[in-house]
C-alpha cells in the first residue's frame, strides 16, 4: 500500500490525541463510569440469554476438568492454612462468634424430630446390632476373668470359672455361644431399649448442655490444633481424592440437569433486573467503582502506552479507516 503524507500526519496526530486523552487518569474514570452507568441500566434479558448463561457454565465448569496446577494450588493454600504461626496464638473462640454457636446448638438440640429418626435408623441396622451383641459378650466375659471380686477374694475365681464349666456341662454348649444366641433372638428388644435410652440421654436439653459443654473445652484450644486430625503430608492425596470425586461428579447428567434447572430458575427470577441491583447483590456498586477504578486501572493504561502497544494498535485500525476508499473520496485523494 502506497502511503500518504496527508493520510500519514493525519494518523500521527490522531495517535497523539489518543496518547494524550488516555495519559490523563480523570479521562479513564469518566469513560469508565460512563460506560458503567449505561451497562447497570440494562436488564439481564435485553444482554444475555438463559441459554447463553447456562452452556457457559456447563462448558467451563462441568465439561472442563480441574488443571493440575490448580489442584497443586489448593494443596499448598491450605497447607499455608494450616501451618501459619498466627495459628499458635489465635484460639477457636478468636474465628467462630461465640453467639452463633449457641444459635448451632439450639437449633440442632430443636431438631428432635429428626434426631428421633436418625436414632432409631442406626440402632436398626445390622451393624449396630451386631456391635451391641459383641459389646455385650466381651463384657461378660470380661467380667468373668477379671471380676474385680474374683482377683481380690481368695478361691471367688475358681468358683466362677467351675460355675461357667458346670453351666456350659449341663446346657451341653459353650457359654459364648449360648449368649450369642440369646442376644440374635432379643436383638430386637435390645435395639429397642438402646433406642429408648439414647433419646432419653439425647433429650432436647441434655444435648443443647453437652454441645454447650464442648465449646466451652474447645474454645480456649489455639487453632493449630487442627493440625492434630489433618495430616498435612497427606493433603496432595486427599485433595487428589476430592478432585477425582468432583471430576465424576460434573460429568453426570444428575449435576448437569441440577445446574440447568438452577440457572434457569435464577435467570426467571432476574431476567428483568438491571445489572444494578445484579451487581448491588454481589455488594459491587458505584462507589467500589469510583473508589478501586483509578487505582486499578491507570497503571493498566499507562503500561500500554509506555509499551507503545495502544499506538500500534490504534494504527492498525486507523490506516485501515484513512486508507479505506470512502475517506480517501472524502479526502479527495486518489488511490
Amino acid at each position: 500500500m502506497q502511503k500518504n503524507l496527508m493520510i500519514e500526519q493525519l494518523i500521527e496526530a490522531h495517535l497523539q490525541f489518543l496518547e494524550q486523552t488516555f495519559a490523563q487518569p480523570n479521562q479513564v474514570q469518566s469513560e469508565f463510569l460512563s460506560f458503567y452507568h449505561w451497562f447497570t441500566k440494562q436488564p439481564l434479558q435485553q444482554l444475555w440469554t438463559f441459554e447463553q448463561i447456562n452452556t457457559l457454565i456447563q462448558k467451563q465448569i462441568l465439561k472442563t476438568p480441574a488443571s493440575s496446577f490448580l489442584i497443586e494450588q489448593i494443596v499448598e493454600h491450605i497447607k499455608f492454612a494450616l501451618i501459619h504461626p498466627s495459628n499458635d496464638t489465635a484460639t477457636i473462640a478468636d474465628i467462630i462468634p461465640v453467639l452463633t454457636v449457641d444459635k448451632i446448638a439450639q437449633y440442632v438440640a430443636s431438631k428432635s424430630g429428626h434426631r428421633q429418626r436418625l436414632i432409631k435408623t442406626v440402632v436398626n441396622s445390622p451393624a449396630f446390632s451386631a456391635m451391641i451383641s459383641q459389646l455385650i459378650q466381651h463384657s461378660i466375659q470380661d467380667y468373668l476373668d477379671n471380676s474385680v471380686i474374683a482377683k481380690t477374694v481368695p478361691g471367688v475365681s475358681r468358683f466362677m470359672k467351675m460355675g461357667k464349666s458346670v453351666l456350659e456341662n449341663v446346657t451341653d454348649t459353650n457359654l459364648d455361644n449360648a449368649v450369642g444366641k440369646y442376644l440374635q433372638k432379643n436383638i430386637l428388644k435390645l435395639s429397642q431399649m438402646s433406642e429408648t435410652v439414647l433419646n432419653q440421654h439425647f433429650d432436647d436439653q441434655k444435648l443443647y448442655h453437652f454441645q454447650a459443654n464442648l465449646w466451652h473445652k474447645i474454645k480456649g484450644m489455639p487453632v493449630s490444633v487442627l493440625k492434630n486430625y489433618i495430616e498435612v503430608q497427606d493433603l496432595p492425596q486427599t485433595v487428589g481424592l476430592g478432585a477425582e470425586i468432583w471430576d465424576f461428579i460434573r460429568q453426570s447428567d444428575y449435576l448437569k440437569q441440577q445446574v440447568h434447572d438452577a440457572v434457569y430458575a435464577w435467570y426467571i427470577r432476574n431476567a428483568a433486573r438491571p445489572f444494578d441491583l445484579l451487581l448491588r447483590d454481589l455488594n459491587i456498586d458505584e462507589s467500589l467503582i469510583t473508589a478501586e477504578l483509578q487505582g486499578l486501572l491507570n497503571p493498566v493504561i499507562q503500561q500500554m502506552i509506555g509499551s507503545e502497544y495502544l499506538r500500534e494498535r490504534a494504527r492498525h485500525y486507523l490506516e485501515q479507516f484513512y486508507y479505506a476508499p470512502e475517506t480517501l473520496k472524502i479526502l479527495a485523494i486518489s488511490e
